[in-house]
């Protein structure tokens, strides 16, 4: 299975270059609501990377069958089948799929490492596993 991981928790910083490259490969725009991995304020305001972690909750949510694991074991969405209703979103354990109002569809990470690439402290990688 193709995935993002974090190899170490503890070394963001915060610093959202992980999704701005996200958002802005995406949407065109720096936007955090539009980013598939969001960094949010843990115990202490410590930073918290959440990414996700294919587990396929969303997949086995859509009733239109638009999310569906590719050959890699990645979860993707068929952008031709999602109508945009939202209830993949709603299910996310890690609440970083993206339901952008000016957007049919929905979005999610699909381990592409633009993110990764992104990440001055190089703690994102995209593995298989």
């Amino acid at each position: 299975m193709k995935k993002l991981i974090v190899t170490d928790k503890t070394a963001c910083k915060a610093c959202l270059s992980c999704e701005e490259a996200c958002s802005m490969a995406f949407y065109k725009v720096f936007d955090p609501d539009k980013s598939c991995i969001r960094i949010v304020a843990g115990k202490n305001d410590e930073p918290v990377v959440k990414y996700c972690l294919q587990c396929g909750k969303c997949a086995r949510t859509c009733q239109q069958g638009a999310i569906k694991q590719n050959a890699k074991g990645t979860y993707v969405i068929d952008k031709k089948l999602c109508t945009g209703c939202g209830e993949c979103v709603e299910v996310c354990p890690m609440h970083v799929m993206v339901k952008a109002p000016e957007s049919p569809v929905t979005s999610k990470c699909i381990a592409c490492g633009i993110c990764a690439k992104a990440c001055p402290m190089g703690i994102l990688e995209v593995v298989e596993k």
